[in-house]
């Protein structure tokens, strides 16, 4: 019996993680370049099979770690339809260019940022397109725009495993993904769905990050798990993977959110995740 045969396989190497004898391309043959202007160095998608569990500010939370240790920071909000990431930075201006490339407009601490709301004149105008012009989109934002000097990209991905996910996982050079939950139970078959596709595209799995992870009573200091009892460490350890920060409901967060000073925030919820990201990086060299 063929190889093939044995693998069931689709001869659609596009979307197959197996190296076998007769795989017919090369991942590079799939990326969409990078212009020679930009030299971003680490590309980190972050990424959720469900919508709704804080994706965006785990995101941010991330770009502010890292930020503060030091490096230079950028995001790309591919969540094209849903794009927060302005909103919590308070960034805001006109998007400008020469001779088809753009300008990423910058944070108060330096992070650099591209979103399709950063080009709206109205943000809450709704960006009804089809999935072929967002993953275009996508790749604008990546080809088209001037990074300059990066050390750390996070991508935030829309929910799901469409093509956004697939875009993104195809045509960028991406490092390793984190996959964003919420603690209930029925979420552990999405968190499995997503480590699925990354592994599917030969993308390494940092780990997991867990959102709404209970709330804490500013009168007593007890942890109240508002959605149940956690899953995650399990669904990670039965993965293999590492449970790396639990971020609480937490009102402070919140209103720095809605305010656009989310780079005040204080806090070490995401300490574990930052030190995985430089471990990452360090094997990789």
């Amino acid at each position: 019996m063929a190889e093939t045969e044995k693998t069931g396989c689709t001869h659609d190497c596009s979307t197959c993680g197996q190296k076998c004898g007769e795989r017919k391309d090369n991942k590079n043959e799939f990326l969409a370049e990078q212009n020679e202007f930009s030299n971003v160095k680490n590309v980190i998608a972050v990424v959720s099979g469900k919508g709704g569990v804080g994706k965006s500010m785990v995101t941010s939370l991330l770009a502010v770690s890292m930020r503060r240790k030091g490096y230079n920071v950028a995001i790309l909000d591919a969540d094209i339809t849903g794009p927060s990431m302005p909103k919590s930075f308070g960034v805001s201006g006109e998007v400008t260019g020469t001779e088809g490339m753009m300008y990423p407009l910058t944070s108060k601490t330096g992070i650099e940022m591209m979103s399709v709301n950063l080009l709206l004149d109205d943000p809450t105008k709704p960006v009804v397109w089809r999935g072929p012009v967002i993953a275009g989109a996508v790749k604008q934002f990546w080809s088209d725009v001037v990074w300059n000097d990066v050390d750390f990209m996070f991508v935030d991905m829309p929910p799901g495993t469409g093509d956004v996910p697939l875009t993104v996982f195809q045509s960028l050079p991406v490092t390793g993904a984190v996959i964003v939950t919420s603690p209930q139970e029925l979420v552990s078959m999405i968190v499995k769905k997503s480590v699925n596709m990354a592994k599917l595209m030969n993308i390494p799995v940092v780990g997991i990050v867990e959102n709404m992870s209970g709330v804490i009573c500013p009168d007593c200091g007890k942890r109240i798990d508002v959605f149940g009892e956690s899953h995650t460490a399990e669904v990670a350890e039965e993965m293999g993977l590492e449970l790396l920060g639990q971020i609480p409901l937490d009102p402070k967060l919140t209103k720095l959110c809605d305010k656009g000073i989310i780079e005040l925030f204080e806090n070490d919820y995401l300490d574990k995740a930052a030190n995985a990201l430089e471990k990452l990086v360090a094997e990789d060299k």
